[in-house]
């Protein structure tokens, strides 16, 4: 950790990532007490909410690269969801050896209940913040995740 020797203080960028990661602890924490009584974790509802805005069937490998996680990772988190009801697995018409998966009427059911209730989560951790304050926090995070991407 850094230390600004003057004040003793920690500088902007240990500051930074120490709230950061103490946001982050706050947001998984309240969404996992959103997800776990609906049988589902982050990483699987994740999944359903990349195939809830896919218009019409996906490649497997398309949600990979779109979630940013490796193919196999993809296929464990389907099998999961397909066991559990949530997804179906169908042939690609265009391509024999490729796979697309869906919803199910179900997945999407539980899509809308979880999407709800992670909204009333989500506006729990906010709640304190004014509207010019929301619209700041948003704004400085995709300045954040702008530059990120770009390095």
């Amino acid at each position: 950790m850094t230390i600004d020797t003057t004040s003793g203080a920690p500088d902007d960028a240990t500051e930074f990532l120490s709230l950061l990661h103490a946001a982050l602890h706050a947001v998984r924490r309240e969404a996992g007490e959103r997800l776990e009584p609906e049988g589902t974790t982050p990483g699987q509802f994740r999944l359903l909410r990349h195939l809830a805005h896919c218009d019409g069937p996906c490649r497997l490998g398309a949600v990979a690269g779109a979630l940013d996680v490796t193919p196999r990772s993809v296929t464990t988190k389907v099998d999961d969801a397909e066991a559990d009801g949530l997804v179906r697995r169908l042939p690609d018409p265009l391509d024999r050896r490729a796979t697309l998966v869906e919803l199910t009427a179900a997945g999407r059911d539980l899509v809308a209940r979880v999407s709800t209730a992670r909204s009333s989560g989500a506006d729990a951790l906010l709640d304190h913040l004014g509207a010019g304050d929301r619209a700041e926090l948003l704004r400085l995070l995709r300045l954040v995740l702008a530059s990120s991407r770009r390095s």
